[in-house]
């Protein structure tokens, strides 16, 4: 893959040690990261990077997804919210509604 024009990162809530805790693992962010890939490539996003991460400390709206390289953070991702945060990157923008504080 040459360089993505965009890079996802889904929080797995991983810590140092490498167990997993906090509010994003329980919440199944794990099962959205297969969503997500299947949304991009039946979109034909190829240039779009997924890649699950460690706790991103913002337990409390997990599951917690940022999108770079604008540096977009959205919080209580579902598919849904994927759905609508994929058609905005596509138009080249962000999801403005979604965003975290």
């Amino acid at each position: 893959m040459q360089k993505p024009s965009h890079h996802i990162l889904v929080c797995a809530s991983f810590r140092v040690k490498g167990e997993v805790k906090g509010m994003c693992h329980k919440k199944e962010s794990a099962e959205l990261l297969p969503y997500l890939e299947n949304e991009l490539a039946d979109r034909g996003m190829d240039d779009v990077m997924v890649s699950s991460t460690g706790c991103m400390n913002r337990c409390e709206k997990g599951p917690v997804m940022v999108v770079y390289p604008a540096g977009s953070w959205y919080g209580e991702v579902n598919q849904d919210k994927i759905d609508t945060i994929l058609d905005a990157l596509q138009e080249g923008n962000e999801a403005t509604g979604l965003l975290l504080a």
